[in-house]
């Protein structure tokens, strides 16, 4: 018997599906039929996750019905890796619905909202890995070094404080910003708690 397969993805182990459940749950108590959950904890710029590994071993032994994710973000985050799922899931006649985007590929505007989205997350991760960059060249230009605090004392300068602050407020992973500063993410949470 075919299932609607629930998607939920975060990128690192520091993160929660939590932000994702209220919405699942809410659709998954206004619809019928044999539901599966499936989960990751992995970035969304590879499609070699376990739980989508399962996910798409049940689609193509035609498991799958329907795919439900909170938002269209949670299945990828490459254009031609989106575009060539949606091309799947189409051929094998499986539903994907986006909760927060709206997006139901049975439709032909829904195929072209799909394909317009996955170019936009694309673009997305692209801008926050330039802002990254950026941000460690102008710091190296001003002649900062960073890294290789002692234990126990942790040396945060003012430029990597900004730094931090400006990558958290576009979004960016607590493990990325570490490896942009060149700090341990225990470190990267500190700053944060402080303000």
């Amino acid at each position: 018997m075919k299932h609607t397969a629930i998607y939920a993805r975060v990128s690192t182990s520091e993160q929660s599906h939590a932000s994702q459940v209220p919405d699942l749950e809410r659709w998954v108590e206004t619809h019928s039929g044999p539901i599966v959950h499936y989960d990751d904890t992995a970035s969304g710029r590879t499609m070699q996750r376990p739980g989508w590994q399962d996910l798409e071993a049940n689609i193509r032994v035609g498991k799958v019905a329907q795919l439900v994710v909170w938002r269209l973000d949670r299945l990828g985050r490459t254009a031609a890796g989106l575009t060539a799922l949606f091309d799947e899931l189409r051929q094998r006649n499986i539903n994907l619905v986006s909760i927060k985007d709206g997006l139901d590929l049975s439709t032909p505007a829904g195929m072209l909202m799909a394909n317009v989205l996955a170019s936009v997350a694309q673009f997305e991760a692209e801008v926050i890995s330039e802002r990254i960059k950026a941000g460690v060249a102008k710091a190296k230009a001003d002649g900062k070094q960073w890294g290789g605090s002692k234990p126990g004392r942790r040396k945060v300068s003012q430029e990597q404080l900004q730094v931090i602050k400006q990558l958290k407020l576009n979004g960016t992973p607590v493990t990325r910003i570490a490896k942009a500063v060149g700090l341990s993410r225990p470190t990267i949470y500190d700053v944060l708690r402080q303000g």
